[in-house]
């Protein structure tokens, strides 16, 4: 039989769940049975790992629904990742797909620079412990302080504790020929403010950028031969991001090629960061698979010369901008999560900096002023409210659950949220005719944390 490992898809969310719920029954006979059968996995929970890329799911040619599934857990923080969950339709077993699932769960992890993977199983069940012993995996003692967080998580689920067994296995490093991965992630306007105009006539902006721990996935590998190789179906990403390779190799005079590959996941015509993000991605990458020795100054110069976001991007932290984009102050912000919906209109950004209606100037804000909830206002909302009835439906309808708001110059709207919770019952109501995510806000970008991943200092 034939089978192939594919990243989950948003739409395979109950196929998924249906595979948990006929393999848990195969312990029917086994002291964990109660505890298995109270618990069931959450589907926002599930649906927020598959939009972060954390999910493979195993389709067979006579099946249009997955058989089997992986879920890492990046709750470990760090280098470590865990198994949060592995099954096989018990009709599919001992056909080696749960092992292709592991392998290839296994092998990304190395790839985005994670050292441990941790899981936590049953030693007495053949298909448990004894399938991750074959895989590389051994047993730990219960009591490792590494593992506290796990302990903790089945004292909170009222696993019981002599059952238990968690195990590790440790991941080398990729090879230098061999591929890393890197995040791209998204950002949000939090407030986006027109406060004057230049002599050369362009304007002065301010606003919060929030980075998130949503991204597209960039794949790098590097060349000994002199050439930049790039897989991209975005025609105006595609130009940027081989421009930001070929910006950095003559900056640094390296004589070094690339693969690039990229695999998107955020919608770009959202607009939340799209090609500024991967450019910025691109250097910090390669800065540090060239071993150009940049530090993030030099790269945030760089980056200006490819775009007003690119160095946010780079400097990776939340920020305050003003002016053109060009001066960045780092801003420490609460934890939040945020409700991302896509209105589904295709919003024009150069109408809108063309918009004759863009005429008030407003007084600069200030920090105090955006905490207390101020100035939070988009200069753009107006007219897209006039122009798009669609974001101005999105709008209302999001504001009906709170302050919802225009992020930037784009169809996307968005809802700050206290706790994951909260975001996920608001996406849950979303209508039919719009999108809805859950997001949450980062202090430290994915990118930072993959490259520290990676061995690089930050």
């Amino acid at each position: 039989m034939s089978f192939q490992i594919e990243r989950a898809a948003p739409n395979q969310v109950d196929a998924i769940c249906a595979i948990e719920r006929k393999a848990v029954q195969m312990f029917r006979d086994h002291p964990a049975w109660p505890f298995y059968a109270a618990l069931s996995i959450p589907p926002e929970m599930l649906q927020e790992a598959i939009q972060r890329g954390l999910v493979w799911v195993a389709l067979v040619a006579e099946s249009d629904d997955p058989v089997g599934f992986v879920w890492l857990d990046t709750e470990h923080g760090g280098d470590v990742i865990g198994i949060a969950e592995i099954d096989v339709l018990p009709a599919y077993s001992k056909r080696g797909i749960g092992a292709a699932l592991l392998e290839r769960a296994c092998e990304w992890a190395r790839s985005a620079g994670y050292r441990r993977v941790d899981l936590g199983t049953l030693a007495d069940v053949p298909w448990n412990a004894p399938f991750y012993a074959k895989h590389g995996f051994v047993a730990v003692e219960k009591r490792d302080p590494r593992f506290a967080y796990a302990r903790d998580r089945d004292h909170e689920n009222g696993f019981p504790d002599a059952l238990r067994v968690f195990m590790t296995r440790q991941l080398s490093p990729p090879a230098a020929h061999e591929w890393t991965i890197w995040p791209a992630p998204a950002k949000l306007n939090l407030f986006l403010r027109r406060i004057g105009e230049y002599e050369d006539g362009h304007d002065e902006w301010q606003s919060v950028v929030r980075l998130l721990d949503w991204s597209d996935e960039i794949r790098l590998r590097a060349r000994g031969e002199d050439q930049i190789r790039l897989t991209c179906s975005d025609e105006k990403e595609h130009d940027l991001i081989v421009r930001a390779a070929a910006l950095l190799r003559a900056h640094t005079d390296i004589h070094a090629g690339v693969d690039i590959e990229v695999e998107p996941r955020i919608p770009h015509h959202i607009g939340l960061g799209d090609e500024s993000s991967v450019a910025a991605t691109v250097l910090v990458g390669l800065n540090y698979l060239w071993k150009c020795g940049l530090d993030t100054n030099e790269l945030v110069e760089l980056g200006r010369a490819l775009g007003n976001d690119v160095p946010v991007f780079v400097r990776g932290r939340s920020a305050w901008m003003t002016g053109a984009g060009d001066r960045i102050k780092s801003i420490t912000l609460p934890k939040r999560w945020y409700v991302v919906l896509d209105s589904h209109a295709n919003v024009s950004t150069g109408e809108l900096f063309q918009a004759t209606e863009l005429t008030r100037i407003a007084p600069p804000a200030t920090i105090s002023s955006f905490a207390s909830g101020e100035t939070l206002e988009n200069v753009f909302e107006p007219i897209v409210r006039e122009r798009y009835p669609r974001v101005a439906a999105a709008l209302d309808w999001l504001g009906s659950h709170g302050h919802a708001r225009l992020s930037g110059s784009s169809g996307c709207v968005f809802l700050e949220t206290t706790t994951p919770e909260r975001a996920e019952a608001v996406v849950r109501r979303a209508p039919a005719e719009f999108t809805a995510w859950v997001a949450e806000g980062v202090g430290v970008s994915p990118l930072h944390r993959a490259l520290s991943r990676h061995g690089a200092t930050d």
